[in-house]
C-alpha cells in the first residue's frame, strides 16, 4: 500500500510540474466557445461558418474575429443585405483545430 502511494505521489508531482509550462501553447489551442464555433462549419457545403448560435442569438463578434485573427477562419462574401454581418468559412488550419487534428 505505501509503495502505491509513492507512486501516486510522483505522477502527481510529476503532472504539476506542466502547470508551470510556459511554452505558450495555450495561445494556440481554441477556447471552448470558438471551437464550438468552428465544429459547426465541419457539416456546412463549402465550410460556411454560422452567423447564429444554436440559441437562434448572434455568433459573437469577438469569437469570429478571434478566429479571423488566427486563420481559422476566413470572410467569404459579403451580404448586400446585412453589411454589418461577417459571412465567413473555415480555412484548412481551421478544419484541422475544429477536428482535433
Amino acid at each position: 500500500m505505501f509503495a502505491d502511494r509513492e507512486l501516486a505521489r510522483h505522477q502527481a508531482q510529476s503532472l504539476s510540474a506542466l502547470a508551470f509550462n510556459d511554452n505558450g501553447l495555450e495561445e494556440d489551442l481554441p477556447t471552448l466557445h470558438e471551437l464550438l464555433y468552428l465544429r459547426r462549419g465541419l457539416t456546412q457545403a463549402g465550410g460556411k461558418l454560422p452567423l447564429f448560435d444554436l440559441d437562434g442569438q448572434n455568433v459573437d463578434v469577438s469569437i469570429v474575429k478571434k478566429c479571423l485573427k488566427r486563420g481559422w477562419a476566413e470572410p467569404w462574401f459579403n451580404n448586400p443585405l446585412k453589411p454589418g454581418w461577417l459571412v465567413c468559412k473555415l480555412t484548412e488550419a481551421g478544419r484541422q483545430v475544429a477536428a482535433g487534428l
